[in-house]
């Protein structure tokens, strides 16, 4: 069974599922509560909401203190992936190695991987399917080049470039924001 809670941060309202073995979601700030929430379920329909145990609590709070500009490490963070195919559960694995201001490429993590450069594509597609991102730090795998490359959240690489641009990290061509709006949210 899957538990989650909504919560506010600097940038909006998130959402984080957990089961009994880890985080098993989380969902980037939305503009409101019931958007997170709704972004979460498409996910997890299943889930019931409740408020989060010690353990689970810590990891809001961290992510609270991430999105208020703070340096945050969530490499031990207790995850719950389910099944993933062997090759994205390292990707995952790989990619939690990544810490604050850090970012690497696609092409560069297929290789570390032992995989040629033709796996860089299976490392994006493993990005855009992760569950659990900011946890997983999806966002601080770049394109060749330092490019941002896409990002499957909501705001798309425009949200993936603010998140680097919270830690610190310059890219190569960062997109265009859109006009700013009355919004508290980073656009996913």
């Amino acid at each position: 069974m899957h538990r989650y809670h909504v919560f506010e941060t600097a940038h909006g309202f998130a959402a984080i599922a957990w089961s009994g073995r880890g985080i098993t979601a989380f969902r980037l700030p939305a503009s409101t509560p019931a958007e997170a929430e709704r972004s979460l379920f498409r996910r997890l329909p299943d889930a019931v909401r409740t408020d989060p145990p010690a353990e689970v609590a810590s990891v809001i709070a961290s992510a609270q203190q991430y999105f208020a500009g703070e340096r945050v490490d969530f490499a031990s963070v207790p995850i719950d992936l389910g099944e993933q195919s062997p090759f994205f559960a390292k990707v995952y694995d790989a990619v939690r190695t990544l810490g604050w201001g850090e970012s690497t490429t696609y092409g560069a993590v297929a290789k570390q991987l032992g995989a040629g450069p033709e796996f860089a594509r299976d490392v994006g597609q493993a990005m855009a399917a992760n569950p659990i991102p900011l946890i997983v730090p999806c966002h601080r795998v770049l394109a060749a080049g330092g490019k941002v490359g896409g990002f499957s959240a909501p705001g798309g690489s425009v949200s993936k470039a603010r998140m680097l641009a919270l830690e610190g990290v310059e890219t190569a061509a960062t997109p265009t924001p859109p006009a700013p709006s009355p919004q508290r949210s980073f656009g996913f």
